[in-house]
């Protein structure tokens, strides 16, 4: 685009009739000292002198009138505080003031030709044609007023050319016309050249607004970018000192699997310096032949992905040729281009952790058999004890012996939770899906959980009936979650309250809730509930009891059933527990 014609129409506008209005006191000066001139000039003319002086003081008058009119407009112009959005309408007063200059001059013209004798027509004739000249360079900015101003200065002195019967007046009215085109002609091609030139000096006025504030910008920009560098260098600085300080191996590698650089804690697990290792495929040095393959492989997967690699556990060679267990974590590092410019791998030695989870599997296999077995050899034998069918025993020994089974059912209860846990984390929990009627099976859970909510003088209801609908999941398990969910109820409601539970539809899957009024969950306790051994830190839940495990099952089971678990508030004190099952279509 040409730059002048991105400028401001209205600027342009009004650097025109700034223009104008500039040259408006030189033209009120020409005026005045002309008009002198021509009142001692046409003083003594054909008709009585009474006369015709009293028509020349009119015209002089008119003169006075029309300048002290221009005055006031130019005064009011600078005035003006608002020259931008008002210099329309100042061009069309400047407009009818020239109108009016002209209009003055053509009457004299008109009026004081045919009365003279031929010396003061040619000054008349000289005066005007001046005039008409003259008034180019102070109107040109704007050719329509300049056209405006020389037509009522032209066309009666035409006129009175044209009528007055001499004939070389009516040929040289015949030529005015002429003279008037070209000169509005003139005055055209100056009012193109100004406006062009107002036009260019805005748009380039505009472009060194423009460049100067792109300069700022590269300014502020380069600052920001030696920022950058700097936070860059010092990212480096310290990520260079983790590496070094780092407590496990760390490695970097070319895109083909050549070690670049090593850290003093990979120099330390492996038993090769940095100098050692430089250059080096980390594959054939670090891991035995077995796995070389499987590992190149990865290796290739990743490289082609540009995607890193999280947890992979294998046997990694030492240099003394020892085989230890690593779990490795690489990641590469990609440029703008999509390229490979090294991967960063991450060892950590699991060897002790693999066989600390060995000797914990053996714990949990020997709390299974040698512990669970005989005790609940106990809890049958106490059972059977305080049912009476050995016989009446004494108050005392009663009491002993029902706290006695008590306690060795939590004890069991206990080790059945830490089984359970161990068996989801370890991967060995097997579910046996089937389809089933959810609201038969909550029916069910309440009928078995009765007796224990009588303990706790807590009642177990439903709210209105609950909905037939099915859905995939293993009997035994939820059964499972809707025993912890009750008995937490049972346990932190209030006395004489009812734990009430809910059935609804809820998109693709159908949600069960549990209703209780107990004192509602710790603000500090929420984001950990469902955490293993997690139990709110008050006096109160101490006293119910519990392993802290429960919930932590019931999120487990239900994620492997496809399901979720949460709480919410509920409305007058208490917490609404909720599961949700994907429904059987």
């Amino acid at each position: 685009m040409n730059p002048a014609q991105s400028a401001d129409p209205r600027r342009v506008l009004a650097d025109r009739v700034e223009q104008l209005y500039s040259q408006l006191p030189l033209a009120i000066i020409a005026t005045v000292l002309v008009s002198l001139i021509s009142i001692y000039e046409l003083r003594g003319g054909r008709v009585a002198q009474f006369e015709w002086n009293l028509l020349v003081s009119f015209w002089g008058g008119m003169v006075a009138l029309l300048t002290a009119a221009r005055i006031a407009l130019y005064w009011g112009y600078r005035k003006s505080t608002n020259k931008l959005e008002e210099a329309g309408q100042w061009l069309r007063w400047l407009g009818i003031s020239a109108f009016a200059d002209g209009t003055i001059w053509g009457f004299a013209g008109a009026i004081f030709f045919p009365s003279h004798a031929d010396e003061q027509q040619v000054f008349l004739s000289f005066l005007i044609t001046g005039l008409v000249a003259g008034g180019i360079p102070l109107y040109a900015v704007s050719w329509l007023i300049y056209a405006t101003y020389a037509a009522a200065i032209l066309f009666p002195f035409t006129y009175v050319l044209a009528t007055f019967g001499n004939k070389l007046f009516v040929e040289i009215a015949l030529l005015v016309p002429a003279f008037f085109a070209m000169t509005v002609g003139v005055a055209y091609r100056l009012n193109q050249v100004f406006d062009a030139g107002y036009r260019l000096r805005h748009a380039y006025g505009k472009l060194t607004e423009d460049y100067t504030a792109l300069n700022q910008r590269l300014e502020q920009q380069l600052v920001q970018l030696e920022e950058a560098r700097h936070q860059v260098e010092a990212s480096g600085r310290k990520l260079a000192l983790f590496a070094e300080r780092s407590p496990i191996a760390v490695f970097e590698f070319d895109h083909e699997g050549r070690v670049l650089t090593m850290n003093p804690a990979a120099e330390t697990l492996f038993g090769y310096s940095a100098s050692e290792m430089a250059g080096k495929p980390g594959t054939d040095t670090l891991f035995p032949s077995a796995v070389q393959g499987d590992i190149a492989e990865r290796w290739r997967e990743m490289i082609h992905k540009r995607e890193p690699r999280f947890g992979i556990r294998v046997a990694t060679v030492r240099r003394d040729g020892v085989e230890i267990v690593c779990e490795w974590n690489l990641t590469p590092l990609v440029n703008p281009q999509n390229r490979v410019i090294s991967v960063i791998g991450q060892g950590r030695d699991m060897t002790q952790q693999i066989e600390a989870e060995r000797m914990k599997q053996e714990f949990t296999s020997t709390l299974s058999h040698e512990l669970r077995t005989p005790l609940t050899s106990i809890i049958g034998s106490l059972q059977l004890i305080n049912s009476g069918v050995l016989g009446d025993i004494e108050k005392d020994v009663l009491e002993l012996t029902t706290i006695a089974e008590r306690n060795g059912q939590r004890l069991l209860d206990l080790i059945n939770d830490i089984l359970d846990v161990e068996k989801i984390e370890s991967g060995k929990l097997t579910l046996a899906p089937e389809v089933l009627e959810l609201g038969e099976l909550v029916g069910e859970s309440l009928t078995l959980n009765r007796a224990f909510a009588d303990r706790f003088k807590v009642r177990l209801s439903t709210m209105g009936q609950l909905p037939a609908v099915k859905v995939n999941a293993d009997r035994k398990r939820v059964l499972q979650v809707m025993t912890n969910l009750l008995s937490n109820a049972a346990k932190f409601s209030r006395e004489g309250t009812a734990v009430e539970v809910g059935m609804e539809n809820s998109g693709d899957s159908v949600r069960v809730e549990v209703h209780d009024t107990g004192p509602g969950i710790p603000e500090s306790f929420r984001n950990r509930i469902f955490g293993r051994f997690a139990q709110a830190d008050m006096s109160y839940t101490r006293q119910k009891g519990g392993t802290g495990l429960g919930l932590a099952i019931c999120k487990r089971l239900l994620e492997m059933m496809g399901g979720r678990i949460g709480f919410d508030d509920r409305n007058g004190g208490g917490t609404i527990f909720w599961f949700e099952l994907p429904r059987h279509s």
